[in-house]
């Protein structure tokens, strides 16, 4: 679902807003004049709405509490202005995030992931601007994983190392205990990242526990020469 764009927007120097529930922001250089360095200056220079993207995985029937925090924090993003872009993970979903793990997620049937992305979209309703045009995007990411041949697949398997990949916590702890680990969850990471430049994404939203994740999205839009770099909200659980 894509509505069309509307003007009105708050560049208020208050942004007393984005500290709330927020624990980390990053890259984030106070100093700087870069909008790209600094969010205070994006958010307050910006001549058009940002699109601000939040990515959730139908893993489950419900979602669970602590994802009311990057979602209300996703509808301020939208009371002052700027495009929410909610990236339903039904490609995703079948893998499952291995982060926090520790072992492989049992993968879902298609007709689980639609069931539990339904069930996602009303109980984020009454908290998302679903009327005002331009405020908010619903995308799935299927539209553009599931379309990834397999010379796309490996270009995004060669921007990253398995040394990369084993720093991430998750992996580590199950490595060291010798639990298996499978390929296609190395392939999480990338996919996830890739949603962020499937979306144009500008400000990126998740969990402190996402911020790996959250990061290989502007490794990624580096890699694929986009001409701006999105900048990371980790919002507290």
């Amino acid at each position: 679902m894509i509505t069309s764009a509307t003007s009105n927007l708050t560049n208020s120097p208050d942004l007393s807003w984005l500290d709330r529930g927020t624990d980390d922001i990053f890259p984030n250089q106070p100093d700087s004049d870069s909008p790209r360095d600094n969010i205070a200056q994006l958010l307050t220079q910006t001549d058009r709405p940002l699109r601000v993207k939040l990515g959730v995985d139908p893993t489950g029937s419900d979602l669970h509490l602590g994802h009311s925090i990057p979602v209300r924090k996703l509808r301020a993003f939208q009371d002052a202005g700027h495009t929410a872009v909610l990236i339903i993970g039904d490609f995703t979903a079948r893998i499952g995030d291995p982060t926090g793990k520790s072992e492989v997620r049992k993968q879902l049937t298609d007709e689980q992931v639609k069931h539990n992305a339904q069930t996602y979209l009303d109980q984020v309703r009454p908290i998302l601007d679903f009327d005002t045009p331009g405020r908010l995007e619903i995308r799935y990411n299927s539209e553009w994983l599931s379309g990834l041949d397999l010379s796309k697949t490996l270009e995004l398997l060669s921007t990253m190392t398995v040394g990369q990949m084993l720093a991430k916590e998750g992996f580590s702890l199950r490595y060291e205990q010798n639990s298996p680990i499978f390929l296609h969850e190395f392939f999480y990471p990338l996919m996830q990242g890739y949603d962020s430049v499937a979306v144009d994404a500008d400000i990126e939203l998740g969990g402190t526990d996402q911020k790996f994740n959250i990061a290989v999205g502007r490794d990624l839009q580096r890699h694929f020469g986009a001409a701006k770099l999105s900048l990371v909200c980790c919002c507290r659980f």
